[in-house]
């Protein structure tokens, strides 16, 4: 197809919206390894995640069989209001890098949250609904997920509580107020509210917290409240089946006007976004039918992929969720009081773990400096001003661009835009102030982390 056919904006009509849900775990052939019971080191039970999840998510989280899961017309209705989102081509961006490559970015930023995190808010809060529950519980870390929860929430008529890590809390007000414009209420974690959040307060005094801290906060808050559960914006297979939403509609675009992706690139911090693109694309390679390079980007000053560790860790620092084998930097990570950039999370999702484990994709790490110079470069051409997460991508897109300058190669590259960053300005102030600075951990620094990693039989590194 000619290139001048192919427009700036790809939609998909409303009728091409995917009607179901993509589990790439059908398709792998080394499954992502199941939650244990910390105590017993056993699988968990429906009935032990049941506890603390809602029923059908349970299921959901627990099926590594079947491929597509349809999507109920409730949730398709809401999607409706914000969804098929572009595929847009940066025409401008590749002008400007002067490069042969192609590229092009899913964005989801067109709804009031700023990002992709209400794909799967909607569906959790709907389950919690359909179960007759008062309320969920969550945490937060930049304030994407909160805001999104408390918009579903909202719409659904069910209280949310949110635990916002205190360094984020206190760095975007705004964020916190469009989360109580939503009726959420919204504590900064840790608190003196939870036993977990005095006891860390007790052994941590002034921490800037961590989403390890919040989600602990978060569980121990839904687990001793009648009628609420708990609900996660990332890391989990259920949010990774939700979020292929997003894969979905980006291959249904590209198939819709014949284009072939070559690199497919997503931020990646606890893997909602990341899996969520890749996921239809990865179910190509792992049959057989095409090949893809996958990149996750993840900052250098968190660096899960990386850096840390393949092994059965706890999901949050206060030690009471499951174990989860994950790639992970030691649930009592806490990332450096400077880092602005978003992806917090001390591990990452046991299904991109499992694939990045069989060499499947790789991972990159990235400094905040570089990753803020790339997000200004993308914002004076692209006119959209990318929330930090998502400029970590935008930050190898921009690399692998450059790459076809040099070696005069046609890749079409796809990246994931997961929404704006115009309630991250104490970050951009940071920058364009010169104050922000590059925090790199050594070697020293992440072993503390990994030394508290639970050691048994089979996990040991």
């Amino acid at each position: 197809m000619s290139e001048k056919t192919i427009p700036y904006k790809i939609y998909l009509e409303e009728n091409e919206m995917p009607t179901q849900w993509y589990n790439v775990r059908a398709d792998m052939k080394n499954k992502p390894a199941p939650l244990l019971n910390p105590g017993t080191l056993q699988p968990m039970t429906a009935e032990e995640l049941g506890a603390v999840f809602c029923d059908e998510l349970v299921k959901q989280e627990l099926d590594n069989d079947t491929a597509y899961i349809d999507i109920p017309q409730e949730i398709l209705n809401f999607y409706k209001m914000y969804r098929p989102a572009p595929l847009v081509r940066a025409y401008c961006l590749e002008k400007k890098l002067d490069t042969p490559a192609k590229i092009y970015y899913k964005f989801e930023g067109n709804n009031t949250s700023g990002s992709h995190k209400l794909n799967s808010a909607i569906a959790q809060a709907y389950y919690a609904k359909k179960q007759g529950l008062k309320g969920v519980t969550t945490e937060t870390g930049a304030g994407q997920w909160g805001t999104a929860l408390s918009m579903a929430c909202s719409y659904l008529d069910l209280d949310c509580k949110v635990y916002m890590v205190k360094c984020s809390y206190e760095q975007k007000p705004f964020r916190r107020e469009v989360m109580r414009t939503y009726g959420a209420s919204v504590t900064p974690s840790p608190s003196m509210d939870t036993e977990v959040g005095k006891k860390i307060l007790a052994e941590h005094p002034g921490t800037s917290g961590s989403l390890g801290c919040a989600i602990s906060e978060a569980v121990e808050v839904a687990t001793t409240s009648e009628g609420y559960r708990y609900v996660l914006g990332s890391v989990l297979n259920q949010v990774l089946l939700h979020q292929s939403i997003i894969g979905m509609e980006t291959k249904a675009a590209l198939d819709k006007y014949g284009i072939t992706a070559d690199i497919i690139i997503g931020c990646a911090g606890g893997g909602s976004n990341l899996g969520g693109l890749i996921s239809p694309f990865m179910g190509e390679k792992l049959r057989g039918e095409k090949d893809y390079q996958f990149i996750a980007v993840e900052p250098a000053s968190c660096p899960s992929f990386t850096r840390g560790k393949f092994a059965y860790d706890f999901c949050d620092t206060g030690m009471v969720c499951p174990l989860a084998k994950m790639y992970t930097l030691g649930s009592g990570f806490i990332p450096s009081a400077n880092h602005a950039g978003g992806l917090r999370y001390h591990g990452m999702s046991s299904t991109l773990s499992q694939l990045y484990a069989d060499g499947l994709m790789e991972a990159r790490s990235v400094e905040q400096t570089a990753v803020f110079a790339a997000a200004e470069q993308f914002a004076r051409v692209e006119g959209i001003l990318p929330a930090p997460e998502s400029s970590h991508a935008i930050k190898v897109a921009i690399d692998e661009a450059l790459k076809c300058k040099e070696t005069g190669e046609e890749k079409t590259i796809v990246f994931g835009l997961t929404g704006t960053g115009y309630f991250d300005m104490y970050a951009y102030e940071a920058f364009h102030d010169g104050t922000m600075t590059d925090y790199i951990p050594t070697d020293a620094d992440l072993q503390p982390g990994f030394d508290a990693i639970p050691r048994f039989p089979g996990n040991m590194m």
